[in-house]
């Protein structure tokens, strides 16, 4: 089903019925069923609509295989004027005028579709900018979203009047019907094409060409003169690989700006206070003014890049993959860059034992700067305090401790490793974060992430009602009245995390990471389970309900404050116009609502329920916060949480040994190895309650700063420091060019030696 971009059985079953009601359609025209046509066409109807709605991965693909709602239509209208001419109801004056009206509806669909692309084209700006002002270019409004947008439910409108009006003259006999209903189609269809018209005019008219809005824009970067250009070409679903930089160049103290390559990018682009252009041209990428620009940097290798490589007023970096890993690869096109910036002294290795060109002194190393703001693990081997299995729901004992699984590939590995820490003894809370694709690589790993995911809802059924269970002696109504909150419910029973679109950003979160529990090898039983739930009173619950609450307060403002972040209604010229400069108190409203759903979240979650996170937020970052151990494979995902110096594990491939493992694998040699069916999983977890096995913990360290480099300065500093004396000798390089360049005194003039 995904394959065909249905994402659930109820898009599969109206599928299905569509099809059903097309071929039965089309039996009864030929047949002359006008009662069975007219109640096929009904249900097909809402079909259409529930796909709209409910699969529209499904729409696009017939669309872009020439079966999209404007084809079908065509050929329902081709049904009906055949069911006409066999039922004879119209007689012949009255199948002309219904050939004809539908004719008209149909013109009127294809010059509808013409003049929307005709808009839509005009009103694509040579250049696209957010934060920037261009409202000296005059740009007009787009149309409505009701005349250009929707036009599966707008077909779908007309031929629903046209059943209505065929279902009325079957009914009573009468051909005036049918054809009121085809007039009343047609003229609609007719007066939406008239009503566009006057935007095609206006924006013929009053929108500007290529030259004006490259003028405007050479004129505010000879204003402002940015210093640093973050440089970026790539699909949409690697948005991410710029995003993760808009913060460490928006801290910088000189004028920056962001440099996109394609439209979609600007559109998947977070709200930032940077200046942004979107130049899809390289002719008009070249027409630009720098000059003023000494640093740009490329968090990509793309072919693109050498559109702005080839200016030689700048000094070029590429910004190299954080992880560090020396099994990452190596691009030989790097050394086309002036330096290449890696985290740590692993990179700087990485780069010097490939050989491909990149001299060790270009090689800077900078640290990750998006990490900075993690919560880093106390002193190794820090004392465990007591926890007394036998404690009364009225006592607080200390949190289960978290284990956070977020695979990046082969979920299949993953059944196991979930189902080990489900049955875990002591008991600890799993957080299971997929990395976003993981799901929908292949049918196997779809399959393997639905199963786990089925586990934790058992489990956390369980734990429910182990909980109800235990403090239901104490409060007979307490336990209802803290379950009907939404959120709470939703997390009992499928761990999902209801969030906003748009939370991005790693907030600061006030939860004391676990210090750990007094562990011994001595069997727990089922009451030690259900006493590691019985964690909530009355009081706790209440707040607990009251987060919850809270929560979905904040996504509804959140929903709408992204609402006049990317306004809906505008295009890309609108949205040109009206961001004509970043407004700081959204942009801190924004974060300080992200920040303050993630602590609500975490506050709203039963310390002792299980998650599934499957969408941006809570953010991976944030997770790591609330994490007391990590179970991943080799990947960036590590890589940052690495910085935090908690304990991780790696899951090692099968057939492959443990000190091979660590050797190809650096961050291998600080990581617990996890063996294929989760075997080792009991010794694993023995540190997360008694700190002095943590065995690793100096490994960490030094893995730590071999991948990331050290910890002071932080790599903000280090990476300001870095774009700085990148500027400077950009600034020398120029100078010493414009020497060479200019012309000898008395160039130019005739001298005359007597």
């Amino acid at each position: 089903m995904n394959r065909l971009g249905i994402e659930s059985p109820r898009g599969l079953v109206a599928f299905a019925a569509l099809t059903g009601c097309l071929v039965t359609m089309a039996v009864a025209a030929l047949t002359g069923a006008g009662g069975v046509f007219a109640a096929a066409g009904l249900a097909g109807c809402g079909c259409e609509l529930l796909l709209h709605r409910t699969a529209p991965g499904l729409m696009a693909r017939l669309g872009r295989l020439h079966m999209g709602a404007t084809s079908r239509f065509e050929f329902r209208c081709v049904l009906l004027l055949l069911l006409l001419g066999r039922l004879h109801v119209t007689g012949p004056i009255g199948l002309a005028a219904a050939m004809t009206l539908v004719l008209c509806l149909l013109a009127g669909q294809a010059l509808h579709a013409a003049l929307t692309t005709l808009i839509r084209r005009r009103r694509a700006l040579a250049v696209a900018a957010r934060n920037i002002d261009l409202r000296r270019l005059d740009i007009s409004d787009r149309p409505p979203r009701r005349l250009t947008e929707w036009p599966g439910q707008r077909i779908l409108v007309y031929e629903l009047s046209a059943l209505l009006g065929l279902t009325a003259s079957l009914t009573t006999g009468d051909a005036r019907w049918v054809v009121a209903a085809l007039t009343l189609a047609a003229g609609s269809s007719l007066i939406t094409v008239v009503a566009l018209v006057p935007y095609l005019v206006r924006a013929a008219r009053r929108l500007p060409g290529a030259a004006e809005v490259l003028a405007e824009v050479d004129a505010w970067l000879i204003r402002h003169r940015p210093r640093t250009v973050l440089y970026f070409s790539g699909p949409r679903d690697r948005a991410d690989q710029v995003a993760r930089w808009l913060g460490p160049v928006a801290a910088l103290p000189t004028p920056s700006l962001v440099i996109l390559r394609e439209r979609e990018l600007l559109e998947a682009l977070e709200p930032t206070p940077l200046p942004v252009l979107c130049v899809p041209s390289a002719a008009h990428l070249s027409q630009l003014d720098l000059s003023g620009v000494r640093v740009a940097l490329y968090p990509a290798n793309t072919g693109r890049n050498i559109h702005l490589l080839r200016i030689p007023t700048m000094q070029h970096v590429f910004l190299a993959p954080g992880d560090g890993d020396e099994t990452a690869d190596v691009d030989p096109y790097s050394k086309v860059y002036d330096q290449v910036w890696v985290a740590g002294e692993a990179g700087r290795r990485r780069y010097v034992r490939a050989a491909v060109g990149v001299e060790e002194a270009d090689i800077v190393e900078i640290g990750r700067p998006q990490l900075d703001g993690l919560r880093v693990a106390g002193a190794c081997h820090a004392p465990a305090p007591t926890q007394t299995p036998t404690q009364t729901p009225t006592q607080t004992p200390t949190p289960l401790p978290t284990v956070l699984y977020a695979p990046t590939r082969d979920l299949t590995a993953g059944e196991p490793i979930v189902r080990a820490l489900l049955e875990s003894e002591p008991p600890v809370r799993v957080l299971y974060r997929p990395h976003p694709p993981s799901g929908h690589r292949s049918p196997e790993d779809h399959a393997a992430h639905r199963r786990i995911v089925a586990l934790i809802q058992a489990a956390n059924e369980q734990r429910t009602a182990a909980a109800l269970a235990a403090n239901a002696p104490d409060n007979g109504t307490f336990a209802a009245d803290a379950l009907s909150a939404d959120a709470l419910a939703a997390e009992a029973l499928g761990g999902d995390a209801v969030a906003p679109d748009g939370i991005g950003e790693e907030p600061d979160h006030a939860r004391a990471p676990h210090t750990g529990a007094s562990h011994t090898d001595a069997p727990h039983t089922d009451a030690t389970r259900t006493d590691a739930t019985r964690t909530d009173t009355p009081h706790t619950e209440a707040l607990r309900a009251e987060a919850a609450r809270h929560r979905a307060e904040l996504t509804k403002r959140i929903a709408a404050l992204d609402a006049r972040l990317r306004r809906a209604d505008a295009d890309e010229a609108m949205l040109t116009r009206d961001r004509a400069a970043p407004d700081p108190a959204l942009l801190t409203e924004a974060e300080g609502l992200r920040r303050e759903w993630h602590q609500a979240h975490w506050a709203a979650s039963p310390p002792w329920l299980h998650q599934v996170i499957e969408g941006d937020a809570p953010t991976l970052h944030s997770c790591f916060d609330q994490a007391d151990l990590l179970i991943g494979d080799p990947s960036d995902v590590v890589g940052d949480f690495l910085a935090t110096l908690k304990p991780y594990a790696l899951t090692a491939p099968a057939g492959l040994g443990e000190e091979e493992f660590r050797r190809r694998h650096v961050m291998a040699r600080a990581a617990y190895p996890l063996g294929p069916g989760a075997s080792a999983m009991r010794n694993l977890l023995r540190p997360l309650f008694d700190p002095s096995l943590d065995e690793l913990c100096t490994a960490r360290r030094e893995v730590r700063e071999f991948l990331l480099g050290p910890a002071t300065p932080p790599s903000i500093q280090r990476f300001t420091d870095a774009v700085d004396a990148l500027a400077e000798k950009g600034e020398a390089v120029v100078r010493l060019r414009d020497l060479h360049t200019a012309s000898p005194p008395g160039a130019g003039r005739w001298s005359i030696t007597r």
